[in-house]
């Protein structure tokens, strides 16, 4: 970025379903986050397997092409991210989206852990999607 004096890159992100979709139609913001990473080795690029899984269901060979990218991790879901995405579709059960498997995950990357003690932001093109969860949500341009 030219202007990373006032808005510098983050250390880590998240790309949900959404972003993932982004991706591998080419989105030039997604894009860049992928090439700024394949460039400096500090800066982290996740997707959620459970993501990438519901980016394939909306179109067919974006898993392959996502991973096919040497900058992305995709992550997998152990006990922890499995008991705590489970808890929170049930929280969310009888609401519109209550079976969002792919953005429980990515909320669960995005929360504080150990290892990311101030969370990481998510990319999606649907930030209403983490509203009151305390992950700042990145809205997708273009």
């Amino acid at each position: 970025m030219s202007d990373e004096s006032t808005y510098p890159w983050p250390r880590a992100i998240v790309l949900d379903d959404t972003a993932a979709l982004a991706l591998g139609g080419g989105n030039r913001m997604v894009s860049r986050f992928v090439v700024e990473a394949e460039k400096d080795p500090t800066l982290h690029v996740y997707i959620p397997v459970m993501c990438l899984a519901v980016a394939e269901r909306e179109r067919a060979g974006v898993a392959e092409h996502v991973g096919s990218l040497p900058s992305v991790d995709i992550t997998e879901m152990g006990f922890d991210a499995a008991a705590a995405m489970g808890k929170r579709v049930r929280i969310e059960a009888g609401r519109a989206g209550a079976d969002d498997w792919g953005g429980a995950h990515a909320l669960h990357l995005g929360l504080p852990s150990v290892e990311w003690p101030r969370g990481r932001p998510i990319l999606t093109r649907e930030p209403g999607r983490y509203r009151g969860t305390g992950v700042r949500a990145v809205r997708i341009e273009g």
